[in-house]
């Protein structure tokens, strides 16, 4: 081994490159790191490498060049156990090296990178000039291609030269005929523009001609549609005017066919009824039992007065629908709000109209439930139950206002009750002949089954 002038051993390492190391020279060097890298157990790899150590040699080059080459740079261990596998695998190169004289026959970027890894004494001159080297070579490739490349450009100048006389020669011929064309044209252009003229002006006054006419025949046709417009529009009115009175006439020929009917069926019961409850004789009355008085065995006015039924005991709301053809109106939300308030308002319905269902069944009355709609956030999906008719009060309306036209629209002598506890709802029913029941009452008679 070579020692330095100070005795102590020159193996290299005092060296620095003072220049980044050549491509080609890092190539190889990462090329011999990869190849030794799997001769090494992971306990003697660096930390940052130990992850690449089950990859291919050409893997690891291409993955982990970088950390390859920082690790052969900073640590010297690793740099000396590559070194150790490169002398294995190439001996008498490594000899070479260590003994100053590297084979005139080998690659210099092999030279340099096996000095790089072992780092023999003059390693850096070794692997500057290797830089230098390739770098001539690189040079001498390019100048080779750059010669090559500006004879192939001069060749293809020259036959684009060539190509171009010919194709200047071929056109100018072809110019030459166009121009001949060109001027036989002209003077059929010429010829054809006189005639052109001449046409242009005959259409001119055709068109005129054409023009004159369409103006008359749009104003005939316009004054037309607008005649058969306004007769149109005429017809439509009378024919609306006509049905609308022709379904007036239905409609109130209905109605009051339904009112008298209903009245008639009314005064029928009403009169069964009487007879039934009075237990009238078949007979004429006689003028002898016109005198007041009291028979054995008939009740007195005291005896009647003691039967009268408190206003809110439910049996009276039992004897009103014992009526011949009545008629049950119930303001919902009024009942349901004074008897289960805390509920939602879909089960408050479904429990009121379940209860009245059956008190329709019972009785045989009429049974109307109306609902205030303006409590409504979409269109309820309910199911009526038998013998119950439900209504929901159009926006703009009360129930309170659906409740006085359902018993302004029953004919007078009807028995209609209403239950309800708006006072102003009582009142007023109360005037149109109907009869105002608290919505206690009904609950009550509700709660019996």
């Amino acid at each position: 081994m070579v020692e330095s002038a100070g005795g102590e051993p020159d193996d290299g390492t005092a060296e620095v490159l003072d220049r980044p190391l050549p491509d080609g020279v890092r190539r190889r060097v990462v090329r011999l790191v990869s190849d030794g890298f799997g001769g090494l157990t992971p306990a003697e790899l660096p930390a940052q490498l130990r992850q690449y150590a089950r990859f291919t040699p050409t893997r690891r080059a291409k993955f982990a060049g970088n950390a390859m080459a920082a690790a052969l740079e900073g640590d010297t261990l690793f740099r000396q156990r590559i070194g150790e596998r490169l002398r294995e695998a190439q001996p008498e190169l490594a000899d070479a090296l260590d003994a100053g004289s590297p084979p005139p026959a080998a690659d210099p970027l092999d030279v340099a990178a096996a000095a790089y890894v072992l780092r023999p004494a003059g390693w850096v001159k070794l692997v500057t000039a290797a830089g230098e080297e390739a770098q001539r070579a690189d040079a001498e490739r390019v100048d080779d291609e750059t010669r090559a490349e500006l004879e192939r450009l001069r060749e293809e100048l020259a036959a684009a030269r060539a190509q171009t006389r010919a194709e200047t020669e071929r056109l100018r011929t072809e110019l030459e005929a166009a121009r001949r064309e060109a001027e036989s044209a002209h003077r059929k252009l010429r010829g054809a523009l006189s005639d052109v003229k001449r046409g242009e002006a005959a259409l001119r006054k055709a068109s005129a001609e054409t023009e004159a006419v369409r103006t008359e025949g749009q104003a005939q046709v316009s004054a037309a549609e607008s005649e058969t417009r306004r007769l149109k529009a005429r017809l439509s009115e009378t024919e609306a005017a006509l049905e609308a009175s022709r379904r007036a006439a239905r409609e109130g020929r209905s109605v009051e066919d339904m009112r008298v009917r209903l009245l008639l069926d009314t005064v029928l019961e009403a009169t069964q009824g009487l007879r039934r409850e009075l237990a009238l004789p078949p007979v004429s009355v006689r003028p002898a039992e016109t005198v007041d008085a009291v028979e054995p065995g008939r009740m007195s006015p005291k005896d009647i007065a003691a039967r009268a039924l408190s206003e809110n005991d439910p049996a009276i709301l039992d004897q009103l629908l014992a009526l011949p053809q009545a008629h049950l109106v119930v303001d919902g939300y009024n009942v349901t709000k004074t008897g289960y308030p805390t509920m939602p308002l879909e089960k408050q319905r479904l429990r009121l109209l379940g209860s009245l269902s059956q008190l329709a069944l019972q009785s045989g009355a009429e049974v109307t439930c109306v609902f205030d709609g303006a409590e409504l956030a979409a269109p309820v999906l309910l199911a009526p139950p038998r013998g119950v008719r439900v209504l929901f009060s159009k926006p703009g309306v009360t129930a309170d206002e659906l409740i006085r036209q359902l018993v302004r629209a029953e004919p007078p002598g009807r028995p209609v009750v209403v239950v309800s506890t708006d006072r102003e709802v009582a009142d007023g029913i109360a005037k149109a002949g109907a009869r105002p029941v608290a919505s206690a009452v009904l609950l009550k008679r509700l709660s019996r089954g």
